[in-house]
Order: C-alpha cells, then sequence, then structure tokens
C-alpha cells in the first residue's frame, strides 16, 4: 500500500519564507467551497481507493503521454482542494516519481450508480511546470 497523508489549506502562521512560495504559485488545485461535507469526504475516499486498487509493488504507474514514458510514483499527498469540471469533481495528489521528480497527478471522479468512482489519474504537473488539459 502506497503511504500517504493530506494537505490541508489552512495555515496558522505566515512567515515570509512562506509568503514568497505562495505567492511563487502553489502546486495546490482550486478549492470550490461548495463543495462539502460526505460529498468531499466521499470524493477523497474514491481517490484513496482508486491509488490502493492500482498500486503494485508500492508504485502506482501512470503513463505520462507528454514525456512518452511511464512513471512509478511512490508515496504522495492528497490535496484538500476539490474543483468541479464538466461531469468530474477533481482533485490532486503530489507524488514522487522513480527519478525523484515532484508529479502532481489530478484524478477524475465522478459519480457513478451512487457512488463516487475516479476514472482515471492525469499528469497536471511535473517539478511545478503545469500541463493544460479540458474536460468541459
Amino acid at each position: 500500500m502506497t503511504t500517504r497523508k493530506i494537505l490541508t489549506s489552512g495555515l496558522a502562521i505566515i512567515t515570509p519564507v512562506m509568503m514568497l512560495a505562495l505567492l511563487a504559485g502553489s502546486a495546490q488545485a482550486g478549492n470550490d467551497a461548495s463543495i462539502k461535507g460526505d460529498l468531499r469526504t466521499n470524493i477523497h475516499k474514491a481517490m484513496d481507493s482508486f491509488v490502493d486498487q492500482q498500486t503494485v509493488g508500492d508504485k502506482l504507474r501512470i503513463y505520462d503521454a507528454v514525456d512518452g514514458k511511464l512513471l512509478r510514483l511512490g508515496s504522495y499527498e492528497l490535496h484538500s482542494g476539490i474543483v468541479k469540471k464538466g461531469d468530474f469533481y477533481v482533485s490532486c495528489a503530489d507524488f514522487q516519481d522513480q527519478d525523484g521528480r515532484k508529479i502532481d497527478v489530478d484524478f477524475l471522479v465522478i459519480p457513478n450508480g451512487g457512488e463516487l468512482q475516479v476514472t482515471q489519474g492525469i499528469v497536471h504537473s511535473v517539478e511545478g511546470k503545469k500541463r493544460k488539459y479540458h474536460l468541459e
């Protein structure tokens, strides 16, 4: 099973270094405040379940179509932010790949028969360099 932790959006104390990091741009996804309660919890549960089910030998494997290679991703940090794009709820997690790079993967979550199901993960950024994709 892959190790994970949740990144929260609340900050108790903001130091000057933290402020510079925030101004430089965060890898954390946006957040729709209307997605709350059980829905929010169940979206994150669906993401965790997807990662657990797809993980083999402590690695989640995702094909990176831009770089044309299979990524082997280790432990992850699940972001707390969730947005709605088209038919999907989207939230992301930061992983580390086999080369030690930080890989941000967006997970597409969709309602299916009263449950929430992840259909796939998409590489959204590599080492902080974002990639565009459109779902709408």
